[in-house]
């Protein structure tokens, strides 16, 4: 496999009052044509969101969901429906 070094700093970021988030690959608006996926892997974004904040139902097709929390709580809020505590790998 081809190795492929890309600094943090030169990832995409969406800016939202709730939400900031950078993306290791195009997501969102960030597009960039070298960074579409890596083999399988299609999103890996750094999310850090505003407390009582988050996304709104929305579907997950043919994918699989792995959320770390580094501080607080998550819900998500899906068919499958949880709360992991901090460090806590979660997969919906």
């Amino acid at each position: 496999m081809k190795k492929v070094i890309d600094k943090a700093e030169s990832r995409g970021r969406s800016l939202y009052d709730w939400l900031d988030s950078h993306h290791t690959f195009s997501f969102d608006e960030y597009y960039n044509p070298r960074r579409m996926n890596f083999g399988a892997l299609r999103v890996l974004n750094d999310d850090r969101i505003a407390p009582g904040k988050g996304f709104g139902t929305h579907p997950h097709k043919n994918m699989e969901i792995i959320s770390i929390p580094l501080k607080g709580k998550l819900k998500h809020g899906d068919s499958k429906p949880a709360v992991p505590s901090p460090q806590a790998i979660f997969r919906p």
